[in-house]
């Protein structure tokens, strides 16, 4: 009896290590035991005029901020927030995610973020980290807002004080098992400052931009594990579909004969102000509602910076039927068209 007691000890003592030494080796232990957050501090943004003019426009173009946290018109192109309710964040069903939902962001003190903190902000619009100490779901971008200078997450958070209070409670998020234990791995803390970056060139200035505006994250296929696909940035495909329009795979919008080579600026800037290409609409899943308000000079940053990125020949096209990709694995508009790549 006692060696049958030792053999079992022994053999739940090997379990137990090599399932430790797995959960190590390979998704960690944060999916467990919660996301890696730094404890908030006092920290205080000083508001002024600059500061607000900055936020405005950041909020209203370049980051989207207001598109995702707010309840659209669909009767308007370009999905303008519907009247009075900006910033009172969303339910996400009609995006064909319903267990998702984006906070009221007003600053109403009972429902929305008047009553958080500025580091409260500041932490999870850079870091991922929810008010309440939870995970963000990753399709607010805060892997990319990570990158935003500490003058302009100053400006935003600046002007997200001064948006109209709205009195809306929106139900927490329920992300399904077992995603909702696998977005703890993805938020990481910032514990210094993070720079204004090199804007010394239109590529550079366009980089910082594209970032900050997610162009990445939709223009780049995603594989079954939601993953970007490697050596596909900005090579289209990915599909989306809002409040009963058609399903709309992203463009390729990289310079390949099958992308955007015959874009200049001048079209660039067009296509964006206008959501047409010549005669040709594009569907406004694409959100060129909030890119439009940027400026000619911030628009023509973006377009110089694209014409840098890598060529990647994957034809997509939204007026054909929708087929499988033996490129990006997914079906989109032409998908047939394309060959398997090694």
């Amino acid at each position: 009896m006692k060696r049958w007691k030792k053999v079992l000890l022994t053999t739940v003592a090997v379990v137990f290590a090599l399932l430790v030494i797995g959960i190590t080796a390979t998704v960690g232990w944060t999916p467990i035991f919660g996301p890696k957050a730094r404890p908030l501090t006092d920290r205080r943004f000083e508001p002024s005029p600059a500061r607000l003019e900055r936020g405005e426009y950041l909020v209203k173009s370049v980051t989207g901020c207001l598109h995702c946290h707010s309840e659209h018109e669909h009767s308007t192109r370009g999905l303008p927030p519907k009247a009075g309710r900006a910033g009172s964040g969303r339910s996400w069903a009609e995006d064909g995610i319903p267990w998702l939902t984006t906070s009221n962001i007003s600053s109403d003190r009972e429902t929305g973020a008047g009553a958080w903190t500025d580091d409260m902000l500041a932490r999870a619009i850079r870091e991922g980290i929810g008010h309440d100490g939870r995970a963000l779901f990753p399709l607010m971008p805060y892997m990319n807002y990570a990158k935003m200078s500490d003058e302009d997450l100053a400006s935003v958070i600046t002007y997200i004080r001064s948006v109209p209070a709205v009195r809306q409670t929106q139900p927490a998020s329920a992300v399904p098992f077992p995603v909702n234990r696998f977005i703890n791995a993805v938020p990481q803390p910032i514990e210094g400052s993070v720079p204004a970056p090199d804007q010394s060139t239109a590529e550079k200035r366009g980089a910082y931009l594209t970032t900050l505006a997610s162009c990445a994250d939709c223009h780049t296929p995603m594989d079954e594990r939601g993953q970007p696909i490697k050596g596909m940035e900005f090579a289209g495909g990915f599909s989306f579909t809002h409040a009963g329009r058609e399903p709309r795979a992203a463009a390729n919008i990289t310079p390949a004969v099958n992308g955007i080579p015959y874009y200049n600026e001048e079209l660039f800037v067009e296509v964006i102000r206008t959501g047409r290409v010549r005669e040709r609409e594009i569907s406004d899943v694409m959100p060129w509602g909030p890119y439009r308000n940027m400026t000619d000079e911030d628009l023509k940053a973006i377009f110089a910076f694209l014409k840098t990125v890598k060529p990647v020949d994957h034809f997509v096209d939204n007026a054909m039927p929708r087929t499988k990709c033996a490129t990006c694995n997914l079906e989109h508009g032409g998908g047939e068209r394309n060959k398997k790549t090694n």
